[in-house]
């Protein structure tokens, strides 16, 4: 929309003209720090006064420019430095006065600039009707004068106007009405397309927000979970056992370093706008440092792969890893299960993950129930890449995480990524809804002192 105009003309207007032809239409008129047109006032009023006179010389069947009529020159261009703030009262102005100039019998000339600007002007900032009327007004007016009422109006003596003057008249108020309703439409259409462009920002900036967003509330989920979980064995054990304080202690320094270092790098793709990360986004070949973290927090993890591992791209690589590390960060904050199986299933067109613990919930023995992000974090991201995610009570106890992540070609993967991360399906209140394969009532938010709560 921004290249519409030829290039001679980007040139020779520059930004300035792009800037006025971009002002909303029905932006509000006299606000504080609207500059008043001084130049081109002043220019049109000299230009209209001087060449004015020189036409009187050449009809010498008119009346001489007087005082009076000089004064009627001056008003009607003078009134134009309001133009901007007030265009509807400029445009009736400059028509009254020009009528009544045409109306005094003086000389023909350059008395309708000031009008043809006033209703350029309200045209431009929607005023349509007014500008139409003003026009229309003027020319029936000039009808009448210089074909019926010329009798009794000066100059004395003087006869009707040929017919062919009014058509050039009337072309004359169609070509500027047609000029000013096309800068209107363009106008409208530079500030539309702003508008889309704004708008346009704003979202990338809310995805880049919510994206960021999700990295750190997984980094952080996952290794303060587990630092909450060894901070309760060394104090427990401080007393009577410090060898086994020391090495909670140890595993809290180890979580600590790690969830430092990933959100240092987070936040290093802020720091560096346009810049690529400086080090790999984490995938499913970081899976045994996740499992041996959960393990140092009491969680043993058995891990299975079933089908044909493939290459993911990294935005399916990552999902999935964060997917998995955000189940085992729930059973180790939510649940009494001291064990855990994940399960990837490798398929031909989707890899499916599988998170079961065998319970039973604890959140609401103890800790504060609800709130957290996680499972909307999980279904954010697999929506991104066209998957789901499901998650609740199993028929038989226990929990269950279940998703599916389409193994998209690799460009169309990271393009995916890119999508709107709230496209998936929004879970109806904090919680977690029932596995669809596994309990009855599935999908459906699972009582807060039955079933885990998310992170």
């Amino acid at each position: 929309m921004e290249n519409a105009r030829p290039r001679w003309a980007r040139r020779c207007l520059g930004p300035a003209w792009e800037r006025w032809l971009t002002v909303p239409p029905d932006a509000p008129h006299g606000r504080s720090g609207t500059r008043l047109p001084w130049l081109s006032t002043l220019v049109v009023t000299v230009f209209v006064t001087v060449g004015s006179g020189f036409a009187g010389h050449n009809q010498p069947d008119r009346v001489p420019l007087d005082a009076l009529g000089r004064a009627l020159l001056i008003l009607g261009a003078a009134v134009l430095l309001f133009r901007h703030r007030h265009p509807r009262t400029v445009t009736v102005g400059t028509a009254a006065v020009g009528t009544a100039y045409l109306a005094a019998g003086y000389p023909y000339g350059p008395v309708f600039l000031p009008l043809a600007l006033g209703a350029f002007a309200a045209i431009v900032a929607g005023h349509r009707r007014v500008a139409w009327c003003a026009l229309g007004g003027v020319w029936a007016a000039h009808l009448l004068v210089a074909h019926w009422l010329y009798r009794w109006l000066p100059p004395a003596h003087d006869g009707p106007a040929p017919w062919g003057q009014e058509l050039f008249v009337a072309a004359l108020v169609v070509a500027v009405a047609a000029l000013s309703e096309l800068v209107r439409v363009r106008r409208e259409q530079l500030a539309r397309a702003r508008a889309e462009r704004a708008a346009a920002e704003r979202r990338r900036a809310d995805e880049e927000r919510l994206r960021i967003a999700r990295e750190l509330h997984d980094v952080l989920a996952h290794s303060i979970s587990v630092i909450n979980v060894q901070a309760g064995v060394g104090l427990a054990l401080l007393d009577h056992d410090p060898e086994q304080a020391r090495t909670a202690l140890t595993t809290i320094k180890v979580a600590s370093k790690e969830a430092l270092g990933e959100v240092r790098q987070v936040l290093d793709t802020l720091r560096t706008a346009g810049d690529a990360p400086r080090s790999p986004a984490p995938g499913l070949d970081r899976l045994p440092e996740l499992t041996a973290q959960a393990g140092s927090a009491g969680l043993v993890v058995d891990v299975t792969t079933e089908g044909t591992p493939t290459q993911l791209a990294p935005g399916s690589d990552l999902a999935a890893f964060r997917i998995v590390q955000e189940a085992l960060t729930n059973i180790v904050r939510h649940s009494g299960s001291r064990t855990a199986r994940v399960l990837l299933d490798h398929g031909p067109a989707a890899l499916e993950i599988t998170v079961d613990d065998d319970g039973p919930a604890t959140s609401g023995t103890g800790e504060s129930a609800g709130g957290g992000n996680g499972l909307i974090g999980m279904r954010e991201r697999a929506a991104a890449l066209g998957g789901t995610v499901q998650a609740g009570p199993r028929a038989d106890g226990g929990f269950r995480v279940r998703a599916r992540i389409p193994l998209a070609p690799r460009a169309e993967a990271r393009a995916a990524a890119g999508a709107r991360p709230g496209a998936g399906p929004e879970p109806t209140a904090p919680g977690r809804p029932a596995d669809p394969d596994a309990a009855p009532g599935a999908d459906t938010v699972a009582p807060t002192t039955g079933t885990e709560e998310e992170s």
